[in-house]
């Protein structure tokens, strides 16, 4: 459990980071050639879940007990291994395309918050992966960085 200070702060900043997210993603064009589904949509959607989920973290800090068995410290180990592999993961994105990119930092985020399970975290990495990929593609018509030109 993290401190309810630090909780509610970042919750604040969630907020206007997905606010931004929102804001910004009104100034994309709606649509794109040949795709039912637009640019914006993703950004949207993605910043209307994190504000949703920081309004939820907010609520929470009031939930906390008043009295803490014993302060535990922020883990910046995890923190700093989870905020690298989501910069490589934007930065690789184009480049390894979106199936290589979204599986291997799911692999590294599942196995930083809970180390063991392989075979699972395997599984449902390339599941979500590959399920996101073929119904954003496929169903909805849209468009996502595929596999790099070596691969294929």
């Amino acid at each position: 459990m993290m401190s309810k200070t630090f909780d509610r702060y970042t919750s604040f900043l969630f907020i206007i980071i997905g606010a931004g997210f929102i804001f910004e993603s009104n100034k994309i064009s709606a649509s794109s050639y040949g795709s039912n589904v637009g640019p914006d949509m993703f950004p949207k959607v993605l910043g209307m879940i994190l504000v949703l989920l920081s309004l939820r973290l907010f609520y929470e800090t009031f939930r906390y007990q008043a009295t803490q068995r014993g302060k535990e410290k922020p883990d910046y180990v995890r923190f700093l291994v989870i905020f690298i592999s989501a910069v490589l993961y934007a930065a690789l994105l184009e480049v390894l395309g979106y199936v290589i990119t979204t599986f291997l930092f799911l692999v590294i985020g599942f196995q930083v918050m809970q180390k063991g399970g392989w075979i699972k975290t395997i599984i449902i990495a390339a599941a979500f992966s590959f399920g996101v990929y073929y119904l954003f593609v496929e169903v909805l018509k849209g468009s996502l960085p595929g596999f790099p030109i070596w691969f294929s």
